[in-house]
C-alpha cells in the first residue's frame, strides 16, 4: 500500500469554510469512490506539538492499494476536473510514503 500525505495551504482569497464544503460534498466522495484508493480523509492543521502555528493549513491523507490502478483512474475525465477544481483551491506538496517494516 502507499499512503499519499498531502501538506497544502489555500490560495490567497479562498475561504477554510468554501474550502472545506467543496472537499466534503466533492473531493473526499470522488477519490473515496475510485477502487483503487481503500480511503481518503482531510485534516484541518490546528498548530504544531509543543506550541506554535503549523505551516500547513491542511493534510489529506490518502491510502492507495493499487498505484497502476490509481493512476488510470486519475486520468479520466471526472478526474481530471476534480483536480483541476482542487488546484484552484490550495497550493499542494504531494508525499508518496510506504510503511516501514520489519524484515523476518
Amino acid at each position: 500500500m502507499t499512503r499519499i500525505i498531502v501538506l497544502l495551504n489555500l490560495k490567497p482569497g479562498k475561504s477554510p469554510a468554501d474550502y472545506e464544503a467543496w472537499a466534503l460534498s466533492t473531493d473526499l466522495p470522488t477519490v473515496n469512490a475510485l477502487t483503487s484508493v481503500n480511503g481518503f480523509t482531510l485534516h484541518r492543521a490546528t498548530g504544531l506539538l509543543g506550541g506554535g502555528e503549523s505551516p500547513y493549513q491542511y493534510v489529506e491523507v490518502i491510502d492507495v492499494a493499487d498505484m497502476d490502478m490509481f493512476g488510470a483512474e486519475a486520468s479520466t475525465e471526472a478526474m481530471g476536473r476534480i483536480a483541476a477544481e482542487f488546484q484552484d483551491w490550495a497550493t499542494p506538496t504531494f508525499i508518496m510514503t510506504q510503511p516501514v517494516e520489519a524484515k523476518a
